[in-house]
């Protein structure tokens, strides 16, 4: 008898190679097959380093490997940039020589954008090399992100491993007036519910009769922003909603499978938050969850406005729009400025804008048009925001620095920043959102309220044949992984992300020493010269390495010499890149550990036992999985794959 699970473990025992008898459960590691792999040039840029280490083997499947130029470029760092034009000929050669069917050259798409609305279907499992990954929960796949190793890997054996994640339910309640959107939805639950918190390195799956009104590019957003949550993936039971969206696509709706969980599957915690009486949502620097109704912050100054980056749907521009309209027929004029940034997420929409008159609208308004592609969102192309300047943003993140050195941003839907745009302060769209026709806004989009969904057939998983047996073999320990390290603690907080351990603008490097020297490089400098001097053990607390998938914040790390990281709790997917890479590491939740581990104290660390010793105490960090350990003791996911070849999954997880 099959026990009873969650969305996520439905999907995942579906795509499962050999399960454990009897479905699965919150612990178990498996080897899963593989239905999407995607990436941008920006990943590809440290994916090729693994993929040229492994010696180029051929793709598993061409045809399902998606490519897109769209993290650093624009039409100025195409021309004066030699960092983009690199990344993007790299990204071009090999999109060439190996025959993808989905690559898009720059600034035609954002990568999950195009994805999202063409191609992914309920009941697939995705990973891809950027930790906004997660979008493509809403429309019921499983989607993750994780370091480019990991997805180059998968890219090449059409499977990979995952240990099989806690869950916990987000219930949405009441019903939320017209204008409203996925953005402020997802700061709500960032303000109530905290930024890696109940979500860390959990599965998130939204619930509720609340739900059922939410449009594809509203659980888009959600999902999305699950990454800022904390959570591993985000994901929607697909319904009426996906299977009319679906409809409507030329293609790629054949094999969609649709998955629910069990009335009694097990969720670690179940929260509830009440739409009905929200108010439009913004988000302070520098956390997404440091988050307040637009209310509180009315009429703050603001030196620019950007709507765009991957996060703001179709939906959001067009309403956008419509508030920038109704603001200009009231006779409001934008305040002179070149500050004022819009960017449609793929050429289709931005079609659709022009053709309907929306990017007309904007221009009036005081807004330049900006090609597809992340733009201002990473802050290291050619639009950046300047030192001390305060920006109202639609992206996802406002960590330091994100927009541009020096820059602050402040979250919100594109709605707010519309309103907020023409005068340069923070204003509450809803006077001008209550006079938005809305059978215009729905003729806009090419699509109405959707009044009689269609009826979806609902399916129970069945695991994948088994290939038969290998039988287990250990990985020979390497050099390392029984040694004892004495150092000095550098000591950091809680939620250090992988903006603050290398920021975006060195993401082009792969060279080892200078990506170390660069470690810190805004929030800790000197960092590498501490390390050299003796400090190559790290202590942090909760969250180490959350926000972006980048498996350079690991390179990072290692080239400036960091011995071991122990912290109370890591995101998963730096937690991944770590196990690739053979970079040793713990979790450790006693809190007098933290009590003793001061900045500069002295320390030993038994890699093999798991013990550590401060001040005279001796402390036992938690066992990683198996596989984990194999990993690390092999080297690294490259020399595990050296020696144990395609079957390297399948001999670390029998």
């Amino acid at each position: 008898m099959v026990r009873p699970m969650t969305l996520t473990q439905k999907i995942l025992y579906a795509h499962a190679l050999e399960p454990p008898a009897g479905g699965l459960k919150t612990g178990d590691v498996v080897r899963i097959r593989v239905d999407w792999t995607i990436a941008s040039e920006l990943a590809w840029n440290g994916m090729k380093e693994t993929w040229d280490a492994l010696g180029r083997p051929p793709i598993h499947d061409p045809d399902r490997f998606y490519l897109a130029v769209d993290h650093t470029v624009d039409p100025v760092t195409l021309v004066e940039d030699p960092r983009a034009r690199k990344l993007t000929e790299l990204s071009r050669e090999f999109a060439r020589d190996a025959g993808l069917l989905h690559f898009y050259d720059a600034n035609e798409t954002i990568l999950h954008t195009r994805f999202y609305r063409d191609l992914v279907q309920p009941g697939e499992v995705v990973l891809g090399a950027d930790s906004h990954t997660s979008s493509h929960g809403g429309m019921g796949a499983f989607a993750i992100g994780l370091g480019g190793a990991d997805i180059t890997v998968a890219m090449v054996l059409g499977e990979s491993w995952i240990q099989v994640p806690e869950a916990i339910a987000v219930e949405y309640r009441g019903q939320m007036p017209f204008g409203f959107t996925g953005k402020d939805v997802i700061l709500k639950t960032l303000g109530q519910l905290g930024r890696n918190t109940t979500a860390m390195e959990r599965s998130v799956e939204y619930v509720g009769e609340a739900v059922r009104a939410f449009t594809p590019d509203m659980r888009f957003t959600i999902a999305n922003m699950t990454a800022e949550f904390g959570g591993l993936n985000g994901i929607f039971e697909a319904d009426g909603q996906v299977a009319a969206w679906l409809a409507a696509r030329a293609g790629y709706r054949d094999e969609a499978r649709y998955f629910r969980a069990d009335p009694d599957a097990s969720y670690v915690d179940r929260h509830v938050i009440d739409l009905g009486t929200m108010e439009p949502q913004v988000a302070k620097p520098f956390s997404p969850d440091n988050v307040h109704p637009v209310s509180g912050v009315a009429g703050m100054a603001l030196d620019g406005a950007f709507i765009g980056a991957c996060t703001t749907t179709e939906e959001e521009l067009v309403l956008a729009a419509l508030v920038l309209e109704q603001m200009l027929a009231a006779g409001h004029q934008p305040t002179p400025s070149a500050n004022r940034l819009v960017v449609p997420g793929d050429l289709s929409i931005m079609d659709r804008l022009r053709d309907t008159g929306m990017l007309a609208i904007y221009e009036r308004a005081g807004f330049r048009i900006g090609p597809p592609g992340c733009s201002m969102c990473l802050g290291i192309a050619s639009e950046k925001a300047g030192p001390g300047e305060v920006w109202i943003t639609s992206q996802n993140r406002n960590y330091q620095n994100r927009m541009g050195a020096g820059s602050l941003a402040w979250l919100a839907s594109a709605a707010v920043v519309a309103s907020s745009s023409l005068d340069l302060k923070v204003a509450d769209p809803r006077p001008w959102l209550d006079r938005v026709d809305r059978d215009r806004y729905h003729d806009v989009l090419g699509r109405g309220p959707l009044t009689n969904p269609p009826a979806v057939s609902t399916t129970e998983p069945q695991p994948l044949p088994a290939k038969g047996g290998a039988a287990a073999a250990a990985a020979a320990p390497t050099a390392g992984s029984d040694a004892v390290i004495t150092s000095k603690i550098q000591r950091f907080g809680d939620h250090v992300d992988t903006d603050a351990i290398i920021p975006g603008e060195f993401c082009h490097l792969t060279d080892l020493a200078e990506l170390g020297a660069h470690c810190f490089h805004y929030v800790a400098p000197g960092f590498a010269a501490r390390v050299a001097a003796g400090g190559g053990v790290v202590v942090a607390g909760e969250g180490w390495g959350s926000g972006s998938s980048r498996e350079h914040a690991v390179w990072a790390l290692k080239g400036a010499g960091v011995q071991v990281v122990i912290a109370r709790s890591f995101a998963y997917i730096h937690r991944r890149n770590l196990v690739n890479e053979a970079v040793a590491h713990m979790v450790l939740t006693d809190p007098r550990f933290y009590a003793l581990a001061e900045d500069g104290a002295d320390i030993r660390v038994d890699v093999g036992s798991g013990q550590v010793t401060v001040q005279g105490r001796v402390f036992q960090a938690e066992a990683p999985p198996a596989i984990a350990r194999g990993l690390q003791a092999a080297g690294g996911i490259v020399p595990a794959i050296r020696q144990f070849g395609n079957e390297v999954f399948e001999r670390l997880t029998a």
